[in-house]
């Protein structure tokens, strides 16, 4: 018991410990302790009064150590124990997992005392849960980082196969620097230098004429802009052209621009040449342009469609659908659809476009269908015919024969009966300006004059029209 060679303990000087002192000593200093038999029968069982997760294991207490020990942990004990009994001072402590009836197991460090003349033990341990608990966290941080890490590196493998199989010339731009952070070989073969020259240089130093600050910048504008379809550049050590189509994203806090390098070519300069001319006219052309789609749902206009429609900005319009502010609404947007995706294209449909104050002005569009892409849209030109629109109207023309008619009935009948009589001649008129108007559509001709598709037809059979439309369509 003396290890620091001092006679306190060996003199006599130490006082007899009442029991009841000495259980709470053992307790105190210990979390659980065992008083064990020589035949390894728990005697006692003494808990810290500051822990309370072991429960109550007053039970424990005249019953075999063997009843309150994992499989692996037996062994483990029997050797210390009889170790211990030959006299021999066990060199190290022991870890032992109790368990009790299966419903709970814990790991505990015993170290062996002995205790009392009849070769009894005291065990002294120390609770390993709380150390157990931090080597588990350890453990799944590491599996957590070693997961981690082979995502990463599996998501660099495909970024890199991705980077080198891509045909066009990508770079990765940083923001902040203005430098390059990668490049696959087609964009250094078209910027005149190798990958590993250029990764970490200067973007705009590539580039005649460009200034780091003014370059990154213009980038950052074309990549957020609706309209601009690129950066047109030239290359510093082979003069070659080019558009830069900018992308910016933002990755471990940093933005980046992926720029996709496009090579103009003297036919490419041309079509870019007429990009921008249409462009041009699309923003100043003094007709109303409009491109929707399918549905008819806006999806850009000019500022001359803004002008004819008393709107502030393309946001007052942009998600409305474009029936809106037609005349006859929903009629003359079927129609126009039907015919646009049926023939590709309609010319020259009168009708007029009303604004949100409910001013009307006559107007005459064009629709092509633009089936290009994998949403096809809609294309309208739309041109004010307000000016013209009464030159160009004819007076209702009735024929010779229903004009005789109306007059000889002047005089020989009362102004109702001649209302009677002249009613089928005005309706006759109507259904002739509805089916002209719609191209010979017959269901957009009966929504246009409130009828059913039905009833349109018993009409044009009523006046004769239905096998001279039948001719003019054949």
């Amino acid at each position: 018991m003396n290890s620091t060679g001092s006679s306190f303990w060996s003199n006599g000087s130490v006082p007899l410990i009442e029991p009841e002192i000495l259980s709470s000593i053992i307790s105190a200093a210990s979390d659980i302790a065992l008083v064990i038999s020589q035949n390894g029968v728990i005697l006692s069982v003494l808990l810290n009064k500051n822990d309370t997760s072991f429960g109550k294991l007053d039970h424990w207490e005249g019953r075999s150590i063997h009843e309150f020990l994992t499989t692996e942990s037996i062994p483990k004990f029997d050797a210390m124990h009889a170790r211990f009994l030959k006299g021999m001072d066990p060199a190290r402590s022991v870890e032992l997992n109790h368990s009790d009836n299966a419903v709970w197991e814990f790991p505990i460090r015993y170290s062996f005392h002995p205790f009392g003349s009849e070769g009894s033990i005291l065990m002294l341990g120390r609770d390993l849960r709380p150390i157990a608990e931090t080597q588990q966290q350890l453990v799944q941080a590491q599996m957590s980082l070693e997961q981690g890490y082979e995502a990463r590196r599996e998501f660099d493998a495909r970024y890199r196969l991705l980077l080198r199989t891509v045909r066009d010339p990508i770079v990765f731009v940083s923001v902040g620097d203005g430098r390059i952070k990668d490049l696959n070989e087609p964009a250094a073969s078209l910027l005149g230098s190798t990958r590993e020259d250029l990764i970490e240089s200067s973007f705009a130093q590539e580039f005649r004429d460009r200034r780091r600050e003014e370059f990154v910048e213009g980038l950052i504008n074309t990549s957020i802009s609706e309209t601009t379809a690129g950066l047109e550049v030239q290359t510093k050590r082979n003069r070659q052209r080019a558009v830069i189509t900018p992308n910016v994203f933002r990755a471990a806090g940093e933005r980046i621009l992926i720029c996709r390098l496009n090579l103009l070519t003297d036919t490419a300069a041309q079509h870019d040449d007429l990009s921008v001319n249409l462009g041009v006219l699309f923003k100043r052309g003094s007709d109303a342009m409009v491109f929707t789609s399918i549905t008819g749902v806006i999806q850009t206009c000019n500022d001359s469609f803004l002008d004819l429609v008393d709107a502030a900005h393309l946001v007052d319009v942009k998600g409305r659908n474009l029936s809106e502010y037609l005349g006859r609404g929903q009629i003359d947007m079927s129609v126009l659809i039907e015919n646009a995706r049926r023939a590709g294209h309609m010319r020259m449909y009168s009708t007029k476009v009303m604004n949100d104050f409910g001013a009307k002005t006559a107007v005459e569009l064009s629709v092509t269908y633009l089936n290009d892409r994998s949403e096809p849209e809609l294309g309208f030109v739309i041109r004010d015919a307000s000016r013209v629109d009464a030159i160009r109207k004819q007076p209702i023309q009735t024929s010779e024969e229903s004009s005789r008619n109306v007059m000889e009935l002047v005089g020989s009948a009362s102004l109702k009966e001649i209302v009677s009589e002249t009613t089928d001649v005005v309706e006759k008129m109507c259904i002739e300006t509805a089916v002209n108007l719609t191209r010979n559509n017959r269901v957009a001709a009966a929504e246009m004059l409130g009828l059913s598709r039905q009833s349109l037809y018993v009409k044009l059979r009523k006046y004769g029209l239905l096998s001279r439309d039948s001719e003019d369509g054949s």
